[in-house]
């Protein structure tokens, strides 16, 4: 082979390091200061060819906790492969994850071949996928004409930018930058919530006072037992998780699983699983709480001390007898004993498992009961969360190391500034699970039902920015009901969407835009939960055909709005990520500058020990109090007791929830559906991808039990349906998920046959859009269905 043949074979097959040192004949790969290394590659007349690799680190912006630093290595203006950090490059003080199969495949996304390269405007029906190619200053034109248009004709309460879920741990986010451009030119309808934790966000803050009740993991070395209750860190990767799940499998700390489903992280850290159906949580809990009482297992100097609705001598003035915790779980106003042959019934956890999980989180000392975010997704979420804060309370396991206060869990810690967005004119909100009904008949958004600050809606939405998002229709809860709403040209007159594929909701937008990659783009990563750095995410290579970033494309949009100049203030992306570290430098003195940030990399904010939820309330009360009304922990809550709600009561109780195990519904759809986020996907993102496709196929879990009576067998194709719509995929018969349950990984892209019956595997044909009774959240893990082969 002559040396061009070479180069030209190396270069048209995007070989890898070890491919070419396959190819060359070569033993090792020579580094050089600088990033760069540089090999001679040797042809079959042992002619030298010259070829060198620029090795950029940097992360990704996409929506996973992790923010692994991953390497671009970069050969002529194209990744040719990603690699990731060595051991020896762990920081033991604060570890950053190893790049996982979601990372390590970064490089197959960017190069997807069906990758969006032009702007486009629709010319089917809403909905159909035809589009036309245009350029970008018609692109520009058409948004910004049809955004004064409907300002004008609607005011600026009929504008609305969607969920973008997509590029959220970044700082410079497409949907956070829509929103600036809205308030700057008149104002838009916002929403408040997070569909990921909104449920246990607005419940934990009632028993403490707030949701930052999590320890850094970093503590959870002086536990001697960890329930994960619905938690899977394995796959959901929250920042360093499982950097410390390792160490604790290592020194030997006993971990249980509480879930329907045998996880990814079951499998791989506990010792024991425990599975109950779901919504039925508090049932286990309430007679946990029974047996811990009955047997004086609870802490009651810490009860004593900093807890109010724990017994009738604990109670706020003016509430009636018998509605303290202790009265509830013996049963002095309903009769009913919660014991766990009581909840046995309920949740199916066997009467002798209930009693001896109970006492043996009550005796280890200190005991951590952390709580995933998939359970108050139910519509019982917001109870469930107060549920695990009850237990720990009266275990005692709040404000010290090894324990965790249960709940939201969110850990205190630092964060970079953002691009601000002043304060928005228009002051009413609605929950994210309100947005349709904002279109359709806005009389129906209420005070009640998630209105916010304010008694009604204006206008309808008529406007839509859904910017790297796939929320619009794939993640959004009863598909069917809402794609006939966007079907209708007459409800919302323009949908402007970007993206790097034409994914689901993509389909719906009247002008489709063709998004950059992080790898496109400057930007600043930041991880979940305890990992506690930032990435600087790098451009390293041109864009993708005609792709632009969301800003440059928005400062052209605001320039026609005629708030172009407030819009950037004069700053390109570079500029911005240079705002933002001085602007954090003024709160965190130890925050380096963009130039001080190129050369590291990656920024560790640093702390003395552990950091211990509540620590100083419980070392120091007098001085620090709980932020609740009482300055106690409150396991009755009063205000919520005022609000005389039969769903939300004043303890956090078991009650049956719509669609659960009680349901009376289950006579036609005998089957409770559960969803779970799998480490092939981030989301919805990389459902398209074809080395992650082969990483989980998206299969129905299905009990042997539940199978053999319906003739299903594994591979089988099988019809999942309730009143709401069709799933058809295949099934997989396994004991990894309970009796009475099955279940099916989130995220896959809705692919509707002509029908309309589903057969990619979207959960999201079968989800309600009921919401839950005191946050007005999502409770997307509430179905049932019916499950037959096909």
């Amino acid at each position: 082979m002559g040396d061009k043949n070479l180069l030209s074979k190396i270069g048209e097959s995007k070989l890898s390091r070890r491919s070419l040192l396959k190819w060359t004949g070569l033993a090792s790969v020579p580094v050089i200061a600088g990033g760069v290394w540089s090999t001679k590659y040797l042809s079959e007349n042992k002619n030298i060819v010259e070829a060198s690799e620029t090795i950029v680190p940097t992360c990704s912006t996409l929506d996973c906790g992790g923010k692994c630093m991953i390497k671009a290595h970069v050969r002529d203006g194209v990744i040719t492969r990603i690699s990731t950090r060595s051991d020896q490059e762990l920081d033991e003080a604060n570890p950053y994850m190893k790049a996982c199969v979601r990372g390590r495949s970064y490089r197959k996304n960017q190069y997807h071949p069906d990758r969006l390269k032009y702007p486009m405007k629709r010319v089917g029906k809403r909905g159909e996928g035809k589009f036309e190619r245009i350029s970008w200053e018609e692109a520009v034109a058409i948004i910004t004409k049809e955004t004064k248009r409907i300002t004008e004709q609607y005011g600026p309460a009929s504008r609305y930018v969607h969920q973008g879920t997509a590029v959220t741990c970044g700082t410079v986010g497409g949907a956070q930058l829509a929103r600036r451009l809205m308030v700057l030119s008149g104002g838009f309808l916002n929403y408040y919530h997070s569909v990921s934790m909104g449920n246990t966000a607005a419940a934990t803050p009632y028993t403490y006072g707030t949701h930052q009740t999590g320890n850094s993991l970093d503590s959870l070395k002086d536990s001697k037992l960890i329930l994960l209750w619905g938690h899977n860190p394995s796959e959901t990767i929250f920042g360093n998780t499982l950097h410390y799940y390792k160490k604790l499998k290592e020194a030997g700390i006993k971990i249980i699983s509480i879930d329907p489903r045998y996880s990814n992280t079951a499998v791989a850290f506990a010792d024991e699983w425990i599975p109950l159906l779901p919504g039925t949580d508090n049932a286990l809990m309430d007679a946990m709480a029974y047996v811990i009482v009955n047997e004086n297992l609870h802490n009651k100097d810490f009860v004593d001390k900093f807890v109010i609705g724990f017994d009738e001598e604990h109670m706020p003035e003016g509430v009636p007898e018998k509605e303290s915790l202790v009265s509830y779980l013996f049963g002095k106003k309903d009769g009913i004993e919660k014991t766990p042959e009581w909840a046995e019934r309920i949740c199916k956890v066997p009467a002798a498992k209930i009693a001896e999980l109970a006492r043996e989180y009550a005796t280890a000392k200190p005991a951590a009961l952390i709580q995933g975010w998939g359970p108050q997704r139910h519509a019982s979420g917001e109870r469930i969360a107060r549920g695990g804060t009850m237990l720990a309370s009266i275990t005692g396991n709040v404000g010290v190391s090894g324990g965790w206060a249960s709940g939201y869990g969110g850990i205190p810690r630092k964060f970079p500034m953002g691009i601000p967005v002043p304060e928005n004119p228009v002051k009413e909100s609605i929950s994210i699970m309100n947005w349709t009904d904002a279109i359709t008949d806005p009389s129906k958004v209420t005070t009640k039902n998630g209105l916010k600050d304010g008694d009604k809606l204006t206008s309808n939405i008529k406007l839509i920015f859904n910017l790297a998002g796939n929320y619009l229709i794939n993640q959004q809860p009863d598909i069917n009901k809402t794609k006939k709403i966007l079907e209708d040209e007459s409800l919302v007159e323009f949908i402007i969407a970007s993206d790097h594929f034409l994914t689901p909701s993509a389909k719906y937008a009247d002008i489709l835009l063709p998004e950059t990659t992080f790898f496109e783009r400057w930007n600043i990563g930041e991880s979940w939960a305890s990992g506690d750095y930032i990435i600087l995410s790098e451009k390293v290579v041109e864009n993708y055909y005609e792709s632009r970033s969301d800003y440059d494309w928005l400062s052209e949009v605001a320039e026609g709005l005629g708030v172009g100049q407030e819009f950037t203030e004069g700053r390109d992306e570079i500029g911005w990520i240079k705002y933002i570290l001085d602007e954090t430098r003024k709160v965190e003195p130890s925050t380096p500058t963009f130039e001080e940030f190129k050369k590291k990399r990656i920024h560790y904010w640093r702390y003395d020990g552990p950091r211990i939820a509540f620590k100083d309330q419980i070392e120091d009360p007098a001085n620090h109090p709980f932020e609740t009304p009482s300055g106690k922990i409150e396991i009755f809550s009063k205000r919520l007791y005022d609000m005389n709600h039969s769903e939300i009561p004043a303890i956090p109780i078991y009650i049956p929830e719509w669609e659960g195990a009680q349901d009376p519904l289950k006579a036609t759809f005998p089957l409770q559906c559960i969803t779970w986020k799998g480490r092939n996907r981030a989301n919805s993102t990389f459902a398209n991808h074809p080395w992650l496709k082969e990483v989980a196929e998206q299969v129905l879990w299905i009990n042997p039990a539940d199978a053999e009576m319906r003739g299903i067998k594994k591979g089988d194709k099988v019809k999942i349906y309730n009143d709401r719509g069709i799933v058809m995929i295949p099934a997989e018969v396994t004991t990894r998920i309970m009796p009475g349950v099955v279940a099916m990984q989130a995220g896959a892209w809705y692919k509707p046959d002509k029908n309309g019956v589903d057969t990619g595997g979207c959960a999201n044909v079968l989800t309600s859009q009921r919401i839950t009774p005191l946050a007005k959240g999502n409770a997307h893990q509430t179905m049932l269905v019916q499950v037959q082969k096909a």
